[in-house]
């Protein structure tokens, strides 16, 4: 890709490991501009759009929700930002992939109890579903 070439939606995807839906999805909420159009009305994406939504795809592979994104993208964008917010807003999602981790391994822990307590055989009684169907606790 040069940096004269003008793209299409669907080369900018292709370009951005972003499709085409959701890059019109990213423009309708704000999280990024609208591209320049052509004369007939095609959105055209330069260099610049696409490293956008490079930026966008990389930091959505790492888990950061959509507002946490738009706050990076602000962050990418102020070059008197300071790398402590940055580092911040890093530290802040790490927390919160160590709460979900934690939880995922909890729901593991359970599932292997309910799966060894069950008989895997031919009996109906299975104390998985009878789990299931308890009565929250």
């Amino acid at each position: 890709m040069s940096h004269n070439i003008a793209h299409n939606i669907g080369e900018a995807a292709k370009a951005s490991g972003v499709s085409a839906k959701m890059i019109r999805h990213y423009e309708s909420i704000g999280l990024t501009a609208p591209p320049p159009r052509s004369g007939a009305g095609y959105r055209i994406y330069g260099e610049k759009e696409v490293k956008i939504l490079q930026f966008i795809h990389r930091a959505r592979a790492l888990g950061f929700s959509l507002e946490q994104i738009g706050a990076l993208l602000a962050l990418w964008n102020d070059k008197q930002r300071a790398s402590a917010d940055v580092q911040a807003l890093a530290r802040g999602h790490i927390a919160e992939l160590e709460r979900r981790i934690n939880g995922l391994a909890a729901m593991r822990r359970t599932l292997e109890a309910l799966a060894g307590s069950c008989h895997g055989d031919a009996r109906s009684d299975c104390p998985i579903l009878d789990d299931l169907a308890a009565a929250p606790r």
